[in-house]
This record gives structure tokens, C-alpha cells and sequence, in this order.
């Protein structure tokens, strides 16, 4: 028996029988194609475990052991229900999905008929599909991943299934599948701070992919295995033995995993990721993206956390006079004692860097034709901060009885009332004494596994912390609907889209050194949407013009995110800056309507070449990054383009005479020389 669902742009075959559960048997862009599956659902719980035994999330007896209830369908949307009479658990698997958009979001719901069961691990998604789907073996399909970490961020690489841990054997022979697989988990509260929640099944000649995110600002996992039904991906949030989580379960006391999205495309990693771009435009809740403004932050290679008035002033007048839309002070702005680290919480701003007052600088970014904007780090309160005493005990994670206490500060649990009341008070000062209309929201510590607070397991504790600061930022932003609030913990390490289908902008990284920053740039995409992606350019005074143009050049394609002294440049220094911005904002309509490709690949580049482009409508845009040590010249496939005449015109510097375009329409391939020295970077538009 089966159950058919689609949206236009894609469908799903669900199959049953008496004996067996629900499984996903395909999911494709058009029509179906049926095999056998692995369990939709699996369900780990205290006295019912695996069988046969192992660390995977699959095979559990509970999954097994669920059968067909009901479901109902819409156009937006399905729910299967299934039930397992043993533990008396009601499992539904809730799927949505929006017409044109080749994904679908999906999690599960847990409720039970009967005795309480402590929950220790639910898939939100669990498949097996990308196997039937594509008609290969795991010899034929490749897993394309990343690591990251600060300063390092995006890193990806694309490699067999056989060789990235599951291991070829004979089941037959020893009665049992294999127990190896490939699993990622991010822990703590930094989603992004070690791998990003994004991955890609990709058939080895990319003609088919599977791609996938969770979408949760807090702990996960996901792996890749096989079982005697075949191959299987399982995603999931928190678990049991990866992050101390576990939950009961009452009648009338559900529960709901975290969701997750999923895509699948005809084409390989290029095809897949712009899939998912499609989604996150989807599932954005603020629809401003397009509108979004040029922002100049003073910390960056600038004041780095010491600003003053006397600093900011002349600082401001030069970001106004090259394009910014919007001026954000950042971290320092409330320090005494130039101890500002571990003395955050009040968010009161210096006497002593504003002897007139901090009014007097947001004044100044508004008579110059910009919004006044600010950092925060609303979830922290730093150990000498007066704030750290006068919250009650249950405000903060604690664990045993004691605050966790983290790099200086203690960490706020967005739980408790009085701390949303402290934080909503801090923002709705903000923004009536002082007219903040940008809030760049920081978040640079991780407090473990969690809270144990209110006697739940430290792991349930965060993902209730996750889940009240998601709301905190909803009725924040109903609150102040005209607020823009930038995502950024230690540049990416909360990069994910709980948080961003609610923000606005994205720091893409706290990378200092330009030479290091252009294959983060250029990775961004494959996990932010384009505008949304600030990737920092804070050209110096000091710096030649191919130089700066170079740091300029990285944040055009994206969200530009302007630093640097600017208030310190000559006329021409100045006047290329002003360039970059008024080139980006040209592209703003056509940026945000883009999805990306990597002409050298996404996985394993980190020079002496990078390139990124952006597909929009009519035209294709390409940033060209010339590293040191890189030979003059390189070739750049543009398959999409392939067999059309196109004509190549540089975007930014305007003027480019050391750049040379050759496009060879027969081979789809683009040939880039630089006659100049390196580093040096261009954007240019590929018109047909």
C-alpha cells in the first residue's frame, strides 16, 4: 500500500503493509519511482533499544514496530500517523512543502496513548530513498560535507561512501548489516561551530542529489549507514548519548522533533545547493531580504572594540559619504574599565567614550542619512556585571546546583521570564532612547550540554533554551517589526536556519586577514542565502588599489559588510570604496533572486584560485579571486552557459585593463587572465 504526495516540483511515495511500517520509498522532482525503504521514523526510548545492537539511529525495535494509522494531505502539506501498540506511542510525520520549490520541510511528532516513555532519540527525517531514486549502489553515490570552525569556516569536501566509513561487507554471512556509518554532530548550543547541519548525497556523475539542513540553533545529528533494506540517512536534533537529551512523554505531553529540510534535484552539488537556496527563500519569515541595507560596523580591522565619540564621528561622516544605509557601533560601546569582556549584562552605554552622551553619536549617524545600529550579546551576562546578582538563580543555567559558567560569563535561560524581561528591557531602551534600528546580536560562548534546571536532563534543558529564544526573537520582532537584526556568534558559529529564517543578515566569518577570507566568501552560499551573506570588506588607507579593490570584491556578491578606515583615506581610496558599494547595490534585485555555482568546484578549494558565481534570471555574476603564487590564468566551466554567447563585462573595479576574459561558448568554459600582480580580485557579469 501506498500513500503519493507532491507539490508540483516534488514528490514523495510513502509505502506500508500490515507488517512493516511506513517507509519513504521515493523522492524525486517528477514522477515516482518505488522500492523498498528504511523505517520513516525512528524512535530510540529507555527499555526499548536496537536490534540488532548498535551507536547508529537505525534499526530501533520501536521503529520497527510502528504501523499505519492515518494520514491527510493538503497542498501544503501531509501527516502520516502511525502507532506502535507495544509502547503505546503515536508517531506523526509532518511534512510541507511550497509549489516551485523542489523541498520539503519536514519533523515528527511524538504523543503517547498510555504510561509515560522517556524519549532518548527521534529521527526528524530518516530515508533511504536517495538510493532508490538514483538507481546506484553506496559504490556510486559520494557525501558532500563540511567542517567549520572560527576563522575557518565552511569548509567542504566531497567523498565516496565507501571511503567515508561505510565499510563493504557480507551481511548473508554474518546475519546482521553492517554497524558502520558516517555521522556528524554538532554539540552544545553553536550549530555550526564544528560542521554545518547541511549535507548532500550526490551520485558519483552528478546526474542526481539529495541535499538536506537542519534547521535548529542548537545540538544535532545526522549519518549515513546501511541495514539489510539498504542504505539510509537519519537526521535528528539532540539525542541521548550525543548530547545528555532525553524527554518524557505523557499523555497530552507530546513532543516535536526539530525540522529539518530536504531537496532533491536531476544534476549534482551546483543543482542541489540552489534547491536549497529556493527553500530558505521559502521559508523566510521576513520578506525585507531584497531591501536589506549597506552596513559599515566600526569593529572589524577598525576600532576593534574601543570606540568613543571622538573615534566615531569622523568615522561616520566617511561611511555616510561612501553609501552606507546603516552605522553599527559594536562591542566596547558600554565599557568603564577597558575590561569589557566579563562585565557584559547591563548594556548601558560608557560615560567615559561618550561624555556627551551616546546619544550624540546616534544623532550623527541619523543627520547623515543612516540608521543608528548597535552589537548585543543579549544571552550573556558577564561575572562582574551587577545583572549576575540581581537575576534570580533559575534565570541562569546551572547544572548540579552551580551556574555554568563559561569564559567569563554566565549564560542566560530564555525559560525563565526574568531573563526575556531583562532582555526585552535592554532592547526596548535601545530603540526608544536612542532610535537603534540595527541590532548586530553577537553570541561568542557555548554552555555544554545544557541546564538541568527544573529537573530535566541537561540536554532537554537547551533545546528549551533554544526553542524560548526562537520565540524571544518572533515577538521581538513583532514588537519592533521595523528592526533589523544581524545573526552573528563569533563571526558564523550559529549559521543555521532556525535562526536565520527570522534574521536578516549573516556574518559570514571574523576573518582579519583578507588572503584568508575569499574561500570562506565563496563557501557562504552553499549555506546562507546570498542576501544574507555579509562577507566583510574593510579596505585601509594603507593598502594599494588592487589591494583593496581585492577585500572590496569579496563582499559585492553578497551582503556588503563595510569596515576599515575610511575616515582616514585619500579622495581615490575613498572614491573606490564608494565604487564597490554602488556596484553592490545595483545587483541587490538580482542577488536575491539568485542561486549560486562554484565554476571550480566547492569542495576541497582554498585557492590559488576561487571563484563563486550567482545565476540569476537573465544573468550570471562571477567573483574571480587571484591568490599569491597563482599562475595568470585560469579556465572556468560554466556549464549552464554552455553552447551560448556570452558576452563578459567587468561589474567591480569598473576599470579592470590587468584582466583579460576569453569564453569559449563550445566548451562552456570561461578563460580568466590577470596580467598584475597578486592578490587581485574582480566581479563581472556574464550577459547572453
Amino acid at each position: 500500500m501506498t500513500v503519493t504526495w507532491s507539490t508540483g516540483a516534488i514528490g514523495l511515495v510513502l509505502g506500508f503493509a500490515d507488517d512493516r511500517p511506513v517507509s519513504l520509498l521515493s523522492l524525486r522532482p517528477d514522477g515516482p519511482v518505488e522500492g523498498i525503504g528504511v523505517p520513516l521514523v525512528e524512535v530510540q526510548a529507555l527499555g526499548h533499544g536496537r536490534f540488532p545492537g548498535s551507536h547508529r539511529y537505525a534499526d530501533t525495535t520501536i521503529g520497527a514496530r510502528l504501523r499505519y494509522r492515518t494520514h491527510t494531505a493538503s497542498a501544503s502539506g501531509l501527516r502520516v500517523v502511525q502507532h506502535d501498540p507495544v509502547s503505546g506511542l503515536v508517531v506523526t510525520s509532518v511534512f510541507e512543502g511550497v509549489a516551485g520549490v523542489p523541498a520539503l520541510r519536514t519533523w515528527t511528532e511524538v504523543d503517547v496513548e498510555g504510561e509515560p516513555v522517556r524519549l532518548q532519540a527521534v529521527t526528524s527525517l530518516s530515508t533511504g530513498a536517495f538510493l532508490v531514486d538514483s538507481g546506484r549502489s553506496v559504490d556510486e553515490v559520494d557525501l558532500v560535507h563540511a567542517d567549520s570552525d572560527w576563522v575557518a569556516e565552511s569548509r567542504w569536501r566531497r567523498t565516496p561512501l565507501r571511503e567515508v566509513g561505510l565499510v563493504r561487507m557480507d551481511p548473508p554471512a554474518h546475519h546482521h548489516a553492517s554497524r558502520s556509518r558516517f555521522a556528524l554532530t554538532s554539540r552544545s548550543s553553536w550549530s555550526t561551530g564544528e560542521h554545518l547541519p547541511t549535507g548532500v548525497l550526490v551520485a558519483r556523475d552528478d546526474s542526481w542529489a539529495l541535499a538536506w539542513q537542519v534547521e535548529h540553533n542548537g545540538a544535532w545529528h545526522w549519518e549515513v549507514g546501511e541495514t539489510f533494506a539498504g542504505a539510509y540517512l537519519a537526521v535528528l536534533g539532540p539525542t541521548d548519548a550525543e548530547h545528555q537529551w532525553s524527554r518524557v512523554v505523557s499523555a497530552g505531553r507530546g513532543f516535536a522533533t526539530v525540522p529539518v529540510s530536504v531537496a532533491v534535484v536531476e544534476g549534482g552539488v551546483d543543482e542541489a545547493f540552489g534547491a536549497l537556496t529556493r527553500q530558505r527563500r521559502a521559508t523566510l519569515r521576513d520578506r525585507r531580504a531584497p531591501e536589506l541595507p549597506v552596513i559599515f560596523n566600526d569593529y572589524m580591522n577598525t576600532l576593534m572594540g574601543d570606540p568613543t565619540t571622538e573615534k566615531l564621528l569622523p568615522l561616520i561622516d566617511a561611511a555616510a559619504e561612501v553609501g552606507a544605509d546603516c552605522f553599527c557601533v559594536d562591542a566596547g560601546w558600554y565599557d568603564e574599565d577597558g575590561r569589557w569582556w566579563d562585565s557584559v549584562g547591563e548594556w548601558r552605554p560608557s560615560r567615559t567614550r561618550f561624555p556627551g552622551g551616546f546619544g550624540e553619536v546616534a544623532d550623527r549617524i541619523r543627520e547623515r542619512g543612516m540608521v543608528p545600529g548597535i552589537w548585543l550579546e543579549p544571552e550573556v551576562v558577564g561575572v562582574r556585571s551587577a545583572v549576575a546578582r540581581s537575576l534570580p538563580e533559575e534565570a541562569f543555567f546551572r547544572r548540579h546546583g552551580e551556574r555554568v559558567v563559561e569564559h567569563g560569563r554566565f549564560h542566560l535561560d530564555f525559560r525563565h521570564p526574568a531573563a526575556v524581561r531583562h532582555v526585552d528591557e535592554v532592547v526596548d531602551r535601545l530603540v526608544d532612547e536612542f532610535g537603534i534600528g540595527y541590532l548586530k546580536l553577537d553570541y561568542n560562548i557555548m554552555p555544554g550540554p545544557g541546564s538541568d534546571v527544573g529537573g530535566v536532563a541537561p540536554g532537554e534543558g537547551l533545546l528549551g533554551h533554544n526553542r524560548a529564544h526562537l520565540a524571544w526573537l518572533d515577538a521581538l520582532l513583532a514588537r519592533h517589526p521595523g528592526l533589523l537584526l544581524e545573526n552573528c556568534a563569533s563571526g558564523a558559529m550559529r549559521m543555521d536556519y532556525a535562526m536565520l529564517s527570522r534574521l536578516h543578515v549573516q556574518s559570514t566569518s571574523d576573518q582579519q586577514n583578507p588572503l584568508l577570507y575569499p574561500p570562506i566568501a565563496a563557501a557562504a552560499p552553499a549555506s546562507v542565502l546570498p542576501e544574507q551573506a555579509a562577507n566583510w570588506a574593510y579596505a585601509q588607507p594603507g593598502m594599494t588599489p588592487s589591494q583593496a579593490a581585492f577585500t572590496l570584491a569579496t563582499g559585492v556578491l553578497g551582503r556588503l559588510y563595510l569596515a576599515g578606515r575610511v575616515d582616514l583615506m585619500d579622495a581615490a581610496r575613498r572614491s573606490l570604496v564608494a565604487e564597490a558599494v554602488w556596484a553592490h547595490k545595483a545587483l541587490r534585485p538580482e542577488i536575491a533572486a539568485s542561486v549560486p555555482f562554484w565554476p571550480l568546484g566547492l569542495t576541497g578549494r582554498t585557492g590559488p584560485w576561487v571563484a563563486q558565481g550567482l545565476r540569476a534570471a537573465t544573468t550570471s555574476y562571477l567573483t574571480l579571486w587571484r591568490l599569491p603564487d597563482a599562475p595568470p590564468d585560469v579556465d572556468l566551466p560554466v556549464p549552464h552557459l554552455d553552447g551560448r554567447d556570452v558576452v563578459v563585462s567587468p561589474v567591480f573595479p569598473a576599470a579592470s585593463p590587468e584582466w583579460d576574459f576569453e569564453w569559449h561558448a563550445g566548451r562552456g568554459v570561461l578563460r580568466a587572465t590577470h596580467t598584475g600582480g597578486a592578490p587581485a580580485a574582480v566581479v563581472i557579469r556574464l550577459g547572453t
